[in-house]
This record gives structure tokens, sequence and C-alpha cells, in this order.
């Protein structure tokens, strides 16, 4: 028997050498851990009909097992966030975990099942916001961090213009045409949600190709790991001259979006067509050809624009042929859409209509993303989108602003309310923020609520493992944070005073900073922190990003004084006001140049690298700058929608809109407001045009250091 025994574990340490999976995920645990951390663990794969883990001993190693790379990945994650206090962030600026001389034992075997099979991550807008400028080194990390946090369906619409080229090009179009068709990068998520076209174009060849190779890498990466990337199709959108080669086909411009001019507007193809189809063939044999298929396929026909009818009938007809060019171009084809039209365009899209939408279209054949959860579950008025499986999700973030929110309690309830409420065709729980932002315990804590985990007492562990180890004053900073600044959801616009484009009256600017807890409970988490010396980088990080948020909330405070006084003719107590305020934005330009995360510098050098030459190079810093600003054009309506706290920005940008602001005030004039309001537009123009400033792309000075003396400068 015990030959026997010896036997079959031989064989067992055979098959797990030579498993796929098991390689990957021991691949995985080199870049997390490091190869010395990883010769820790012992993977080993158990098949089962459902994604779990299990962790126990062996041999004194970790023993992690699941029936698959995910599923082990997600069992080392969980076991350095709750064995050795480690929290592995997504960017690489994080660094590699390093793991205790003493590795914890398990001391009580744990098996660990999903309680859904589908995991999302990525909004179109997060490719603007955050990944325009990536290379392969951040998406290898997000790409792990996905893997560890369970994602099983990640968005990945990387390199599609590069697809797009080769279909308009055999068409008939000629270079020029299709390459000045699309936006400049870090604008193209809204040309790909038929939003506008050619803004910020033409976007050069030597773009295409990079992107191309990119995406190669990050399919071949997340297959591996057994994700099924979600891939796009053609949904209608298309290139002017195409009417050239088709002057009877069925094309029409859609609505104007955000302001933009006619110039900008985007092209429709009637997919009642047969050129739809046709086009819907060609561009998915296309995208098999270059970047493999998992058959399931993002696809959204009315994103922020008006359907030409909204009779159920019209849109049943509609859906159901889109899907049935999906179909041809795919047998197996899933098609996921976007439940943000549901919630942006409630007005229009009533229960009947939604009904009718989806029913032509078979239910197992559909996924829809419930998009905006923590504002609103639509899945509630849609009696649960009618039986279609969908997705319920945390966005969290608008425009990639540096702002804290995320309804920590709400959150948490809603999840739980809708395992018990949400129907059986509630399939999985994901995260749609449009950027990465400053707030990743809320993603971190959405994504867990996948998995039927022990009982934890989340934000005392989160305090562990951001600081690095167990510590009531970081334990009492967090319940307290949770508990009392975490309690509002995101919205757009919203940002600081300091960053945002002054004005007087009537906003011309939709940035507000309006917070729904008491800024003195978030300086006394700031000082709970500062109690304990001697954490990590990830525990530097929090005390720079919940200091900054503290100190933008405080410049609020300080414009609401410079208004009163100026109403009321104080000269002296105005011009003391606008002198604190242009102190404390210089004072969050330096407190921010200490993180990475922060650096308007490392956008715009990420930006430049891609540049073949260096005219390329200077043109993808003027649309890294532009997505940031103006977004656009300084006198539309997206004006500071992206804008975020960063060294560089406030320094350089907000900083001189102050100091302009101020000084046309104590001119005075009767006109001095609209003239003031002229000129900032011009500068406005002029920092992205004419790159105005250059900053650091590596972080400088002592995050505690900093954090240290602002506190007592500011609690005074």
């Amino acid at each position: 028997m015990r030959k026997l025994f010896i036997a079959a574990a031989a064989v067992l340490a055979i098959v797990s050498c030579t498993d796929r999976d098991v390689r990957s995920v021991r691949s995985l645990a080199g870049r997390v851990v490091g190869g010395k951390g990883a010769a820790a663990f012992v993977f080993e794969k158990e098949p089962c009909d459902s994604d779990f883990f299990a962790l126990s001993m062996r041999g004194g190693k970790v023993l992690v097992q699941g029936n698959n790379a995910l599923s082990m990945a997600v069992g080392l994650n969980y076991y350095l966030k709750y064995y050795c206090n480690i929290d592995y962030g997504w960017l690489p600026s994080c660094g590699t975990a390093e793991l205790p001389e003493r590795l914890p034992v398990v001391e009580e075997p744990l098996r660990c099942p999903a309680l859904v099979d589908k995991r999302f991550f990525l909004n179109y807008c997060t490719f603007g916001y955050t990944m325009p400028w990536w290379k392969w080194e951040e998406w290898e990390r997000c790409i792990d961090w996905m893997a560890l946090n369970g994602v099983n369906l990640p968005l990945a619409i990387t390199g599609q213009e590069s697809i797009w080229y080769k279909l308009w090009t055999s068409m008939g179009l000629s270079d020029e045409e299709v390459r000045s068709y699309f936006t400049g990068p870090a604008h193209l998520p809204w040309h790909r949600m038929q939003n506008i076209d050619h803004w910020g174009g033409p976007l050069p060849k030597s773009w295409l190709d990079g992107q191309l190779k990119l995406q190669q890498r990050i399919v071949q990466r997340e297959r591996q790991l057994n994700m099924r990337p979600v891939l796009p199709a053609f949904a209608g959108h298309v290139p002017e001259g195409l009417m050239r080669l088709y002057p009877d086909a069925p094309i029409d411009t859609l609505g104007q979006w955000a302001g933009y001019p006619d110039d900008y507007r985007c092209l429709f193809l009637d997919p009642l067509s047969e050129l739809y189809g046709q086009i819907q063939q060609k561009f998915i044999s296309l995208e098999e050809q270059c970047y493999g298929t998992d058959h399931i396929y993002g696809l959204d026909i009315f994103n922020e624009v008006d359907s030409p009818s909204w009779e159920p009938e019209y849109l049943a007809h509609v859906s159901g042929t889109v899907y049935r060019t999906l179909q041809a171009a795919d047998p197996d084809a899933v098609w996921l859409q976007m439940g943000w039209m549901f919630y942006y365009d409630r007005r229009h899209w009533t229960p009947e209509r939604v009904e009718a939408y989806l029913g032509a279209v078979p239910a197992e054949r559909q996924m829809i993303l419930d998009y905006f959860c923590e504002k609103e579950e639509v899945w509630r008025r849609t009696n649960s989108y009618f039986g279609v499986p969908y997705i319920w999700c945390y966005l969290g973030n608008f425009g990639g602003n540096t702002f804290l929110s995320g309804p920590f309690h709400e959150v948490e309830n809603r999840i739980a309310l809708t395992y018990t409420e949400g129907g059986q065709n509630f399939s999985g729980i994901g995260s749609t923020l449009e950027g990465f932002d400053c707030n990743p315990l809320m993603y971190e804590y959405v994504l867990e609520q996948a998995w039927n985990l022990p009982g934890r007492n989340w934000p005392e562990r989160y305090a562990d493992r951001r600081f690095g180890r167990e510590n009531a004053s970081q334990r009492s900073a967090w319940k307290l944070l949770c508990d009392s600044v975490y309690v509002w959801n995101s919205g757009s616009f919203l940002g600081s005073y300091a960053a945002r484009r002054p004005y007087m009256g009537k906003a011309t600017t939709h940035t507000h900073s309006g917070i729904h807890y008491s800024n003195a409970t978030l300086g006394r988490a700031i000082g709970l922190m500062l109690e304990s010396e001697g954490g990590g980088p990830a525990w530097e990080f929090d005390l720079v990003n919940l200091t900054r948020q503290w100190l933008g909330n405080l410049s609020a405070d300080i414009f609401n004084e410079w208004t009163a006084a100026y109403s009321a003719g104080d000269a002296a107590a105005s011009q003391d006001a606008a002198s604190r305020m242009l102190e404390l934005v210089a004072d969050m330009d330096s407190l921010c140049a200490t993180q990475s995360f922060f650096l308007a510098g490392k956008w715009i050098a990420d930006a430049r690298s891609w540049g073949a030459d260096p005219a390329e190079a200077d043109y993808f810093e003027r649309n890294a700058r532009n997505l940031i600003t103006t977004w656009s054009d300084a006198g539309m309506t997206l004006n500071d929608y992206a804008l975020r706290d960063w060294n560089g920005v406030l320094g350089s940008y907000s900083l001189r809109r102050w100091e302009s602001f101020f000084e046309a005030a104590a001119s005075g004039g009767e006109d001095w407001y609209s003239d003031w309001l002229f000129s900032v537009k011009a500068f406005e123009r002029a920092w992205g045009e004419e790159m105005q400033g250059s900053f650091a792309a590596e972080p400088s000075g002592d995050p505690v250091s900093a954090v240290r003396l602002l506190y007592s400068k500011y609690s005074r």
C-alpha cells in the first residue's frame, strides 16, 4: 500500500510539473514574490466543475490547489493578504511583494469556492484615462493583479484600430482616410464608442503597429491565466470614405456628443443593411487571425446616442439583426453589452423597450454589465434583465479623478442583497472604473465578494496589509475611513478646488468638491496613521493620498473665505485668503511629487515614449496634456473632466490659473472676470498645444516627512 501511495504521489508530482495551468501560476508567483519566494509554494491542479481554491501545508511549504491557474492565483493572493499582510497593488511602482522570513503556517486547511463564475474588469474609458501609454511592463503587472483578484473576463480592446486599418484599406480606403478617421490615442475610447471622429488625428502608423504587437502579448498572457478576453466587434461605426465606395449605403450621422461640432460627428451604418453583416464578417475574421478569440464580443450600438426610433419593434429588429451578423461571423459568439445606456438614458430605456431589445437575442448568447450599481442597480427595474445573464458592477471612478470616494458599507449591502434577490441569471461581479484611481480598497473589496471566503474584519485586515503588519492605530484609522469617509459614490467632475478653474458667480466648469463627511474626520485618520513608523510603500502612498485629499478639501474652505471677503470689499482679508490658496496649491504639488501615481511628468514621459521620432513624441505629448486639462477644447463641456491632483498640473497649470484669477480680481474693472476668462482659456490651450513646462517623471522627496510637515502646518 505504501508503495502504491508513493507511486501515486510521484505521478501527481509529474503531472503538476507539466500541467500548463501549474506552470502559468508558478510563473505568476515568481513575478509576484520573486523566484526564491515562489519556491515556498506548491501548486496543484484539482479538476472541478466550478472555480475554487484550497490552502494547506505540505512538507513545510504552502500548498495552493485549484481547478485552474486563475483559481490558484486567487488562493495565492488570499494567503499573501490574510497570512502575510501583503497587499499586491495594481501598478508597477508598488514593486515585488516581500515574504516574511518565516512563512506563516496554514493551521487549518481552507477551501473556498467562487460564488459566481464571471468576474469582469475594466471599462472602455480606462483605455483613455489610464492605459493609453502603457507598455508591456504595466500590462503584465495589471494582468497579474487581475488574476490574483479572480478576474476572468477582462476587456481587451487594445490594438483594434490596427485591425480596422487592415479592413478599411483592404476595402479601398486610403491610408490618410483611415488614419484621419481615428482620434488621438487618449481619445480612442470615445471613437470606439461612436462618440467622436478625427479629434487629435491622424493616428501615426507606428502607433497602429506597436499596439497590434502589444495586444498579441496581452491576450496570450490573459489566456495562459484562464481569462477569456472580451474583444470588440463591429457596432456600425464607419469612416466617411466608405460613402465614396458605397454611395447608396444607408449611412447617417449620429447625434452630437459633448458639444463637439459637426465635423467630429460619427457616421453609422444601418445594421439592417447587407453591408453591415459583410463588415462584421471581415472584422471578426481579421481580428481572430491576429488575436485569436474566446467568442465573447463587446458591442454597443446606442452608447450615449439616440436610437433612430424608440418603438419596441424597431429596437428588437435592430438587436436581433446585429446578433445574427455576429453569429454568422462566429457561430459561438456571445454578445456582451454595457448596461450604462439603460442608466444614462433611462428616460428612453423604459422596461418595455429594454425587454424588446434584449428579448430578440437568445439569453444564453448575451451578457449585460450592470454598470453603475453603487448608484443604481438597473436589474431592479428591468425584472433582472428579463432573464439575460448580468454582472453586478462597481464603477467607482469617472475621468481618472483623484478623489476619495466609495460607499463601502452600501456596496457591501447591495451585493449581499443581489445574491438573495437578483435572480438565477445574476452571474457575476465586476468593476467598470473609468480610470485607475486613488481608492484601491474598493476594487479589492468588490472582487472579493465573488468568493465564499471565511469571515473577515475587512477594514482592519486591509489596514494590516497596507502597513505590513498588525497595528492598532492603523486599524483605527481604516475603520474610521470606511465608516465615516468612504460613504458616498463617485460622480463626474469630482475634484479639489485647488485643481479646478476658478470662477465667480455661475461656475464656468462642472468640477465640484462636495464631500459627504467632515474633513476633520479625514484629518483624524491621517493623525492616527502618523502615530506609527515603519510602514511600507502602500502605507506611504496612503499617507500622501489621504493628505492630498485633506488639503484639497481645505482649498474649498479658503476659496469660500476669499469669495466672502471679496464680496464684502475687504481687500486685506481677500488678499490673505488668496495668498493662503496659492501656498496650499504649491504645497499639494510638492506633496504629490513624492509618489509616481501623482506625477504628470510620468504620464507625459510615457506618452512620448511611443514616438518613433521627435515629431511623433511631441504629437503624443500634446494628446496626453489635452486629455487631463481641457479634454478637447477649453470652451467645451468636458473642460477639467479628467483633471487630477498631480504634481506638474497643480504647480504649473492650476497654480497659474489661480494666480491670474486673483491678479485680475485685485485689479478690478467692470469686465475683469470676462476678460480673465477669455485669457485663461487661451492659457489652457497653450499649456497643451505649446507644451508649457517640463516635469519630473520620477518621484522625489520623503513622503512621510512631507506629510508630517504639512499635517502640522495645516492642523493649526
